[in-house]
């Protein structure tokens, strides 16, 4: 049996994912495959990967489809014991998926994902675990007054230990439990969909550990940096989603949640309008104004995070 089934979507970008296969070829001696997902892939880059890669299988969608929806695509053609999902975004320079099955191997079946330290390009650590998550923290970190990346039992400890919840961008992860509890849920399509898959798996008396020895870069935690009018999609959408799954089904709770997240908008809006007065040419600034703006006009109708996504996303092409 296959050891590893490494799971990947990429949305045509073509220098993401041959560096990441690149270094996962080079990196990697346990046994797996490498299901990637092209998700609205061109023609050319399609044709590209199937030449220079013809040892991944390849899963090809053009529809519009969240990280949950991308992902359990190619998850349900998954044959390894584990399954390694992994962003496109991401280097290897170390044999961090070996050391990630020889760690997972030896420890008790109750230990449900183990995932590695996330570093920047430069070094420096990301993310090296994260702590539990509920609407309370919501609202402080939103205010400012929360770090889920301060040192806790949960986060930047040494070694292996207890972590609480995962980050998507990379995680090793029990094939038969993932499959049994659903593969990611597709409620959410931009967030939070690895903080409701862990901390379901928590409730039901499992853990996530993280190796804080084994290591990748990952460069999505640099994307804040250039900002892309599809922000105006992706922002209401995740925020829409992370409204639904903190307020647990509580109509009440969501309406609050709501009113604040507005509230966090309107000021969000006018700080960028006041920095875009002050740089009149700059275009960095129309990005998080647009999507704050529809993050106002989206939490209170019924509309699902990907119909927000796909409502915002046909704006910018039409």
């Amino acid at each position: 049996m296959i050891d590893v089934s490494i799971v990947i979507v990429c949305m045509n970008n073509w220098d993401n994912i041959s560096r990441c296969l690149d270094s996962i070829r080079k990196h990697t001696s346990v046994s797996y495959e490498v299901l990637v997902v092209a998700y609205l892939f061109s023609v050319s880059n399609l044709e590209r990967l199937r030449k220079e890669y013809p040892w991944i299988t390849i899963i090809v969608n053009n529809e519009i489809k969240g990280f949950s929806e991308n992902n359990n695509l190619a998850l349900r053609q998954a044959r390894g014991r584990y399954c390694f999902v992994l962003n496109d975004d991401t280097e290897l320079t170390m044999p961090a998926i070996d050391r990630l099955v020889r760690d997972i191997d030896s420890l008790p079946d109750d230990i449900a994902i183990i995932s590695p330290v996330l570093l920047n390009p430069d070094g420096s650590v990301q993310v090296c675990g994260r702590p539990p998550m509920n609407w309370r923290t919501f609202i402080l970190h939103r205010l400012h007054l929360w770090n889920e990346r301060s040192r806790t039992k949960y986060v930047n400890q040494n070694g292996i230990f207890q972590s609480y919840n995962i980050i998507g961008a990379a995680f090793l992860i029990r094939t038969d439990l993932f499959r049994q509890y659903g593969w990611f849920d597709e409620r959410y399509f931009f967030t939070p969909e690895d903080i409701a898959l862990s901390t379901r798996l928590n409730r039901a008396g499992y853990k996530c550990i993280v190796d804080a020895d084994a290591s990748l870069i990952h460069f999505g935690g640099m994307s804040g940096l250039s900002p892309s009018m599809i922000q105006s999609a992706t922002i209401p959408s995740g925020i829409k989603g992370t409204l639904e799954f903190f307020s647990n089904n509580s109509r009440s709770g969501y309406f609050g949640l709501a009113l604040f997240a507005s509230g966090i908008s309107v000021m969000t809006i006018l700080f960028n309008y006041y920095r875009q007065m002050k740089n009149p040419g700059s275009k960095l600034y129309r990005p998080m104004i647009a999507g704050h703006r529809n993050v106002i006009a989206s939490l209170f109708n019924s509309q699902s995070p990907k119909e927000i996504f796909i409502k915002y996303y046909r704006q910018l092409k039409s």
